[in-house]
């Protein structure tokens, strides 16, 4: 892990009553003084070595800090329950925060991180003065529901552990670097990860970092159940792919926070995982004729991720809270490596009050 840490960057292992994570830093050049402390929260099948450029980017005088979550990266390899939603995540992060001593942080989630936030907002009291989330997953989870949020079906059926592909689980556990299949980590990474046709000097620092992911039914993907209903199997109980089920994860309850921090909403107007049209969602690859046997679009309609999260963070700013959208035209799921100039720039905005862009 230590070949892909960036010049600047600090690897820290640090003792939680949760488990032992590592978190990277970027110490502010006032060690004893920072003007603001930043921690960054990760997405599924990643780690913290992604936020290392936006890190290395913001102001000397902002404390950078990124975690890895259990079963990420360089952290400890736990079980996840699934029935907490993103709560044991969220418990962890909270754990973090609390051991690093913080009293003042802005938090930073990307994807799956973004649902960890909003979870640690509604379950902890954290002293986060903002939050950023970066092409969120919806604040009612991964698939099998309608515009309002709603179950398709009684068990969620499509979400969960049983939507991954065997393939790609294999070729994770196998630590495949090559491109040399659809379904390897790297075409994955170029295909939806970012937008095709993007691509960095870093690429194989990403790669590594998915590789890092613990593979197994307590952590990626997690189990799964059988359903009578299409596609035949609803969410289980264990890993990382049941813990966003709808049927355990919904976080529409921080409009109800009584202490509501500002809110930055940056996402990739390409992204192709978290999008109303997701190549990830089982109903919308029904509807393309991906999957065999899709009942209609009266029956399994494809989930409105987008349309979700602008409605509840409407009403999070009816209800005396404040958000701002920031789309980037030319980022896929990645803002932060696709435009990462204008991504410090937004984030540094929210954060400090200087730099960002109209979008």
């Amino acid at each position: 892990m230590v070949d892909h840490i960036l010049p600047g960057i600090v690897v820290h292992e640090l003792a939680t009553p949760r488990y032992t994570a590592q978190v990277l830093e970027r110490p502010a050049a006032d060690a004893d003084a920072p003007r603001a402390t930043v921690l960054f929260v990760h997405g599924n099948v990643s780690s913290s070595l992604f936020w290392q450029p936006t890190m290395l980017a913001l102001p000397a005088d902002v404390r950078a800090l990124a975690v890895d979550l259990r079963g990420f990266g360089g952290s400890e390899v736990r079980p996840v329950d699934a029935t907490r939603g993103l709560g044991d995540y969220a418990e962890d992060v909270a754990a973090v925060v609390d051991a690093l001593g913080l009293d003042e942080v802005h938090l930073v989630g990307w994807s799956m991180g973004g649902g960890v936030v909003m979870q640690a907002l509604i379950e902890h009291e954290l002293p986060v003065a903002s939050v950023t989330l970066v092409n969120p997953v919806s604040p009612y989870g991964f698939g099998a529901t309608d515009a309002a949020g709603r179950l398709l079906t009684p068990d969620a059926a499509g979400s969960g552990g049983g939507g991954a592909n065997p393939d790609f689980i294999a070729r994770l556990r196998d630590g495949d670097r090559t491109s040399d299949a659809p379904s390897s980590p790297r075409s994955v990474y170029l295909g939806t990860y970012v937008t095709p046709g993007f691509a960095s000097e870093h690429d194989d620092r990403w790669v590594e970092s998915m590789l890092t992911t613990a593979i197994g039914e307590d952590n990626y993907p997690g189990d799964a159940q059988p359903s009578e209903n299409w596609p035949g199997f609803a969410p289980g109980t264990r890993g990382v792919l049941n813990t966003m089920a709808p049927t355990r994860f919904d976080v529409s309850g921080i409009v109800d926070l009584e202490a509501k921090p500002p809110i930055l909403w940056i996402r990739g107007a390409n992204d192709v995982i978290v999008s109303d049209t997701s190549l990830f969602d089982l109903n919308h690859l029904g509807a393309l004729g991906v999957i065999p046997g899709w009942p209609g679009e009266d029956v399994a309609p494809a989930q409105p991720m987008i349309a979700q999260t602008r409605a509840v963070l409407e009403t999070y700013a009816g209800r005396g809270g404040t958000y701002r959208e920031a789309v980037f035209e030319a980022s896929g799921h990645s803002p932060l490596l696709e435009e990462p100039e204008r991504f410090v720039a937004e984030l540094v905005l929210h954060v400090v009050g200087e730099g960002g862009s109209e979008g």
